[in-house]
């Protein structure tokens, strides 16, 4: 009988062990999949917004797919306005896809924070910080850790209509200060009813007075997460006046009636319009599409004083999901589309890429229908690049609190002396001092 129970015991040991090298195997197996040769099929899942009228992610994942033929990559669409909302929840429950986009630096503080991101620091050091005019610093956390590489870098430019400055004999704005541009908009306003035509267009997003001020008032990355709110004071002035002047459309008329920057622009409601230079893509594709006719260019973004052009913007950058299905060939990807075979892609369908040489330049203005005017390529190479919104465990917390002030400034609720008040104060005892 202890013969037998010997010999059954032995066989259970044999077959556990047995079973452990089998499970070992499947493990490693599974691991490693898309750390072999290179040749085994992966699907990447890459998360993005908008993915139809977002020109550059069709084009990253094509071009990418042809040198890579091993590899598939399924867009997972997220509609814009929802998009970090809708990737926080996805995150929280554990989701698998392999590249999320990082919209913006608010977002991405989020996601790094929370340790949601692969740690990337080893190989940004390798990379050359010049070609990334300074976009890889803004990535960098409180250890300067850094958690995705950006791909685009949009900055702001003022956008305008050649033919309505032609019609009324007026300069193209080259290197001019926002009280100059206060006045051009008189100028350019005519008509009245539902024919007028306004000198400008100024869009209902907090950062275009916010930001702007921080830029070419500060110029620290920080201006925005100190608590003191009193630089942004003249700007507020400039386009609250811009308002009494009926040279713009009125903020609370176009809060309240969801106004589009392009529609004012594309359908020349509007003389001028500051706006990032995401939305050179969008005009192309508004005119090769027959939706719009506007003889349109660029310009330098106004500024506080004449002299150095300041202005500010955000990298949009790929980042590999911690718990990524594919971690290693998400890796690849994200290295290729934020170097220099990347941004000849996104250059080349007119958007503007983070790593920049003057070659990448030249083929961003070779694209069709790209104003090559000398303003317009002065427009693009600034003296002064401010973050629209630094990473920092603070940002989301703060960003709400200065569109919630930013909103009753505009529509004339405070004065801005109340209102820079109301940012200080909340900033200091709502985010600050917890």
């Amino acid at each position: 009988m202890k013969k037998s129970l010997g010999l059954i015991f032995t066989l259970i040991l044999l077959m556990s062990s047995v079973l452990v090298g089998c499970g070992s195997k499947d493990t490693a197996s599974s691991d490693s999949k898309d750390s072999k040769d290179g040749n085994e099929k992966v699907t990447l899942k890459v998360t993005v917004w908008n993915y139809d009228t977002t020109p550059e992610f069709k084009a990253l994942f094509t071009a990418y797919e042809k040198e890579n033929p091993n590899v598939t990559i399924e867009p997972v669409d997220i509609e814009a306005a929802q998009y970090d909302q809708k990737l926080t929840t996805m995150l929280a429950g554990n989701d698998d896809s392999d590249v999320l986009t990082m919209k913006n630096l608010i977002g991405y503080s989020n996601y790094a924070y929370r340790g949601q991101l692969k740690d990337m620091t080893s190989y940004a050091k390798t990379l050359d910080e010049d070609k990334y005019m300074g976009t890889l610093d803004y990535m960098k956390d409180d250890n300067g850790k850094i958690y995705a590489l950006p791909y685009r870098n949009d900055f702001w430019v003022l956008y305008y209509n050649k033919k309505m400055f032609d019609q009324a004999g007026v300069k193209y704005p080259d290197n001019i200060t926002w009280e100059e541009y206060r006045d051009l908009a008189k100028k350019l306003t005519s008509g009245s009813g539902d024919t007028k035509v306004y000198g400008a267009y100024n869009h209902v997003w907090r950062s275009i007075t916010n930001s702007t001020a921080a830029a070419q008032v500060v110029g620290k990355p920080d201006a925005l997460v100190k608590g003191d709110y009193s630089f942004i004071k003249d700007m507020y002035k400039t386009f609250l006046g811009m308002q009494e002047d009926k040279s713009v459309l009125d903020y609370g008329t176009a809060k309240s009636t969801n106004t589009t920057y392009a529609s004012q622009f594309e359908t020349e409601k509007a003389a001028m319009l500051p706006m990032g230079t995401w939305y050179m893509a969008g005009v192309l594709n508004s005119k090769n599409a027959g939706k719009t006719n506007v003889d349109w260019a660029i310009a330098p973004l106004p500024q506080k004083e004449k002299g150095k052009v300041k202005t500010w913007g955000s990298p949009t950058a790929f980042a590999v999901n911690k718990n990524a299905a594919h971690s290693k060939e998400a890796e690849k990807f994200v290295k290729w589309a934020s170097g220099e075979e990347g941004a000849k892609v996104v250059a080349g369908v007119g958007v503007v890429p983070a790593y920049r040489t003057d070659a990448i330049n030249e083929t961003y203005f070779k694209v069709a229908g790209m104003p090559s005017d000398e303003l317009s390529k002065k427009a693009f190479k600034t003296d002064f690049f401010n973050i629209e919104m630094p990473m920092d465990k603070n940002s989301a917390a703060i960003d709400k609190i200065l569109n919630e002030e930013h909103d009753l400034i505009m529509i004339g609720e405070n004065s801005v002396d109340k209102g820079l008040k109301a940012m200080e104060d909340r900033v200091k005892s709502e985010v600050l001092k917890k």
